[in-house]
């Protein structure tokens, strides 16, 4: 049988697509009505010739800058040529998650769920507010300044545009990111006080050519932030639909329900594999905080009674027994059960009724987490099986 395959002759270096004019093959372009035409024909057809990809170059993969840190794998969430887009309703805590990336860049590391680097000399973040009062802008700068752990970073710049009209902070920020040397990141608080109408095509179309041609002339990232509807998940007007199209990443922001301490970041829209849900909570000294198993404090919240061992991940099991046989390494039953309530509670807010531990502790001993020591010497005494007796799968990670 014959191996037929396409042949394709090479590029002479005089052919290279710099050489040659799509338009016409003796270089000359086609003829206009008046001077100003043709000058104008001539400057679009070498925009166009500078547009034109060559197959034959090797381009480098954009650049990650930014991350989230799940439990198995992290996920690419912001690359140097693009932008990205965070919403949520009113209150939500959009400005508690921005402060957290910022951070993440500006230190080179993790804060919250993200992580962060930039190359030394593309290092600088600017961060712009255009509608909180320049007390609030400050507070929200401290945030930046506590979690990188520098009081004053010197890659970090904070910008607060409330008194200016949209026009005049649209070129703020473009003179601001053209004429600061070295910068990779950039967070625009509150995209829609830069358009006078957020249902206007026209502008909306502008804003997003806007954040496309910075992006990709300044090869750094940017996060714009939107406000959601009130009615449903959808960014507010067309501005919010443009910007969603041309997004590299859509985090949202949300209160939960049953929860209303507790926000939940998640995924809307991603190029790259999609990142995994996380959630938030601030904490006294104004500071968000990861919130670990957040799912049970947010789903079974205010119904214990609806919580069976077999609903929570074996992971928590683990971590609760780990704390009670910490304090007591033999409990007997009614001490055991009364601390397998106290850590539940410590340790995940979580109320279990005085009938619902016994079934946990039945569920423990059915799993081969622990078992009881029916001697006479030592009857109805609880313990974590031994190194040869129980499961290492489950207990690898009490170690």
């Amino acid at each position: 049988m014959t191996n037929i395959s396409p042949q394709f002759q090479p590029l002479k270096q005089a052919e290279t697509f710099a050489n040659i004019n799509p338009f016409d093959k003796e270089g000359e372009t086609k003829p206009t009505d008046g001077k100003d035409n043709a000058k104008k024909t001539a400057h679009y057809l070498e925009l166009f010739r500078n547009s034109i990809v060559d197959p034959t170059l090797e381009i480098e993969a954009d650049q990650a800058c930014l991350w989230i840190n799940g439990k198995t794998e992290n996920s690419v969430i912001g690359t140097l040529g693009n932008f990205s887009l965070y919403v949520g309703k009113a209150k939500s805590r959009k400005t508690f998650l921005i402060v957290a990336a910022l951070a993440a860049i500006c230190k080179g590391g993790a804060s919250l769920a993200f992580r962060g680097w930039l190359n030394s000399n593309k290092n600088k973040a600017i961060f712009f507010d255009t509608e909180q009062s320049q007390y609030h802008v400050l507070k929200t700068i401290k945030r930046v300044c506590s979690l990188t752990g520098i009081n004053v970073p010197l890659n970090f710049i904070g910008s607060g545009l409330r008194k200016y009209p949209p026009a005049e902070r649209l070129a703020i920020i473009e003179a601001a990111i053209y004429n600061t040397p070295g910068l990779g990141f950039v967070v625009i608080d509150g995209i829609r006080d830069l358009v006078t109408a957020i249902n206007d095509e026209p502008q909306a179309t502008m804003i997003t050519s806007c954040l496309l041609r910075w992006t990709e002339e300044l090869k750094i990232h940017i996060i714009v932030v939107l406000h959601q509807n009130k009615t449903d998940k959808n960014p507010r007007g067309v501005i919010g639909t443009e910007l969603i199209n041309k997004a590299e990443t859509v985090l949202s922001v949300t209160k939960d329900e049953k929860n209303k301490d507790i926000s939940i970041v998640d995924a809307e829209y991603c190029r790259d594999k999609e990142p995994e849900s996380f959630a938030f909570e601030i904490q006294a000294d104004g500071l968000p905080y990861l919130v670990d198993d957040w799912k049970l404090k947010t789903e079974r919240a205010g119904n214990p009674k609806a919580i069976t061992p077999d609903e929570i991940d074996t992971d928590i099991h683990l971590k609760v027994l780990k704390e009670v046989f910490k304090s007591e390494p033999k409990p007997l039953a009614g001490v055991l059960y009364s601390n397998l309530q106290l850590q539940f509670k410590l340790l995940y807010d979580l109320k279990i009724s005085d009938n619902k531990i016994v079934q946990f502790v039945t569920f423990y001993k059915q799993e081969g987490m622990i078992t009881v020591n029916e001697t006479k010497t030592l009857r109805d005494r609880y313990h974590i099986l031994s190194d040869n007796q129980h499961n290492r799968s489950y207990f690898d990670t009490l170690k």
